[in-house]
């Protein structure tokens, strides 16, 4: 089926954050038609809207009630709000939420599912979406595959998860980025209240990633933690001494990193 048969009646998009906002644009570069933007701020919905020639609402009833699809990018907190003040005609609802189980739906839709897009947005940084992991969950096995073919016409991973593993997912997705982004706002302020340029860190940045993708992340693991050593932890402590929250993290994380790169001794 081609891309101009499927989902033919429209796409409603609810939300106009970062994940609403560059999976809108992916699916209209794809091909498909935005029938209608929703967001509770009329202005964002506006914007959004503009760029992917839809019309827009900040009234949840103005939604119309004949596309083939409603994609709700929201926050998680808002996904319960949205599905129960959603009135549908006809059409498939998923949500693109990785903590948030398809189970949300099942006292309201049949034909329901999730649209996952694995990756950190920002409206401010463009994203090759080809390159970005979709995982789905759908209610039925038709579903499925009408879920497959959309995200597979946008990127060339997509995988079939379930809520539980997809739960797991999030997790590690949290910990690989949502931490690791932390570590480095933190590792930014400390040099900056040194006077020293975080660009000189960024190479290191850049090849710890590059690392983690090239080999197990537990085997990569460098630095004084692992090695246990005290001397250098010790003066590491001291210089965060008048920092309680620093200082916390480092002696948590370093004692981390020691215990799972010695769990086998």
């Amino acid at each position: 089926m081609s891309i101009e048969n499927q989902f033919q009646n429209g796409i409603v998009v609810l939300g106009a954050g970062n994940v609403a906002t560059h999976l809108s644009i992916a699916l209209k570069k794809a091909g498909y038609a935005i029938k209608c933007v929703y967001s509770k701020t009329i202005k964002a919905a506006k914007e959004l809207a503009l760029q992917v020639e839809s019309h827009y609402t900040d009234d949840i009833n103005h939604i119309p009630a004949d596309a083939d699809l409603y994609i709700i990018a929201v926050k998680d907190e808002t996904i319960q709000m949205i599905v129960e003040n959603l009135k549908l005609v006809c059409g498939i609802v998923v949500h693109t939420a990785g903590s948030i189980s398809i189970d949300v739906f099942k006292e309201k839709f049949q034909n329901c599912g999730v649209f996952y897009p694995l990756q950190t947005f920002s409206r401010s940084r463009k994203i090759d979406f080809g390159e970005v992991p979709i995982c789905i969950e759908a209610s039925n096995e038709e579903l499925e595959n009408k879920l497959f073919n959309l995200a597979s016409s946008l990127s060339k991973s997509v995988f079939k998860i379930d809520s539980e593993k997809r739960k797991s997912l999030h997790l590690a997705a949290v910990f690989a980025c949502n931490f690791s982004n932390h570590m480095y706002s933190i590792a930014h302020e400390i040099l900056n209240q040194s006077g020293v340029s975080f660009n000189l860190i960024k190479p290191l940045i850049k090849e710890t990633a590059q690392k983690a993708i090239d080999q197990e992340p537990l085997k990569a693991q460098t630095g004084p933690a692992v090695r246990n050593d005290e001397n250098v932890i010790l003066k590491h402590l001291e210089m965060l001494k008048n920092s309680s929250d620093y200082e916390k993290i480092y002696r948590f994380v370093s004692k981390s990193i020691y215990k799972l790169n010695n769990q086998e001794e």
